[in-house]
């Protein structure tokens, strides 16, 4: 639908119509689609602040200092994206030649623009686990053995919760056992917590348990916990003064960042006690498309706030089915072929799962019924 025309007032009321459109819309696409919350752009609004590449703004202070606290860790970083903190790691930990054992649907694998290679000059070395979740066995049967000809592991990096895999999560004493064998090889551990707190909730554990053994965390402070924009590195004094350093290289120094940092504090004290609630909205969502005629996916495997489903039996791509949905205000992902993606989040309520999963339910109904 276009939304533009030549002149005058009907470009105002087209303006309107778009953000109607908008605001009624179920955007399932991401929950990095979230907004604010009021007590979030109040804080924003208050702020205290000082230029953050000296060191001096208070509430990016504050907010690093909370991190770490939150995660046991001595010390932690504000970075602008997770792309820019899980690269920094990744720089940190490896030299150039070196290789990153990670699943093959892992986001620094699949979505990081092969940043590992064109900037830390590192490859992915694949692994494969049930459902994205990798044992020790797996990622063992992949370390390069110590020749001088081969190429060398220096990197395990392992993601929780498994995004491409539909929000699945590492059991704890499953990443303990990998961080120790990797150490006992001298290799080193990074997790893309980018929805670490969605893990949490699922597993009814506090992150600094769930990541204690792990070299170095990312999270995202912009996902399901809510705020705008910015994402957290977590790890030891020395490891954080490296990263400081190559965030600014890789231009992520900011000034007065105080007024996005008051947004992340928020997000951290509020946001993770209502995840469930998301949780419990993607079961409901997963559980309803399962009865579907047309629609493969397993309910009892979401466990978080992303639900990924099979639509190759409706006659229809992905992409084709996300069209037809977006049509009729409800938005979604397509991830592969025939793979669709919801994501739910702080701005979806129950209504929102129940309007989405009627209009999925009529559009594949409509689908059905073209093809007899």
């Amino acid at each position: 639908m276009s939304y533009t025309v030549a002149k005058g007032n009907q470009r105002i009321e087209d303006a309107e119509l778009k953000s109607k459109v908008l605001r009624e819309a179920v955007d399932l696409r991401s929950d990095t689609v979230t907004r604010p919350t009021t007590e979030m752009r109040a804080a924003m609004a208050a702020a205290e602040v000082g230029d953050d590449v000296y060191g001096e703004d208070p509430t990016v202070n504050a907010l690093e200092r909370r991190a770490a606290e939150l995660f046991g860790r001595e010390a932690a970083l504000f970075v602008p994206t997770g792309c820019m903190g899980n690269l920094i790691a990744i720089k940190i930990w490896t030299h150039h030649g070196n290789e990153v054992i990670c699943d093959e649907r892992a986001h620094v694998n699949l979505y990081e623009l092969a940043s590992m290679s064109a900037i830390a000059g590192c490859t992915p070395r694949i692994a494969r686990g049930e459902d994205g979740i990798l044992n020790w066995k797996q990622i063992e049967a992949v370390i390069r053995p110590k020749i001088y000809y081969d190429s060398q592991t220096a990197l395990i990096c392992l993601e929780n919760s498994m995004n491409m895999w539909g929000g699945t999560v590492y059991p704890t004493a499953r990443v303990d056992e990998i961080c120790a064998n990797a150490h006992g090889l001298g290799l080193k551990v990074h997790l893309d917590g980018a929805r670490v707190f969605n893990a949490a909730a699922a597993l009814g554990e506090p992150v600094a348990r769930m990541t204690k053994n792990a070299d170095s965390v990312m999270f995202c402070l912009s996902k399901g916990l809510g705020a705008p924009v910015g994402s957290m590195v977590v790890g030891d004094k020395e490891f954080i003064e490296k990263a400081r350093i190559y965030r600014k290289m890789f231009g992520g120094g900011m000034r007065q960042a105080g007024v996005i940092a008051a947004a992340g504090l928020v997000a951290l004290e509020k946001s993770p006690g209502r995840l469930h609630l998301d949780h419990a909205n993607a079961r409901f969502m997963a559980e309803a498309i399962a009865g579907m005629k047309g629609l493969k996916i397993d309910p009892a495997k979401i466990v978080t706030n992303i639900l990924i489903f099979d639509c190759e039996e409706t006659g229809m791509t992905a992409v084709e089915l996300c069209d037809k949905l977006h049509a009729r205000g409800i938005w979604a992902q397509d991830t592969a072929l025939y793979l669709v993606r919801f994501v739910t989040h702080c701005d979806v309520d129950r209504a929102g799962c129940e309007r989405a999963t009627e209009i999925l339910q009529e559009v594949v109904a409509e689908s059905t019924k073209a093809k007899r």
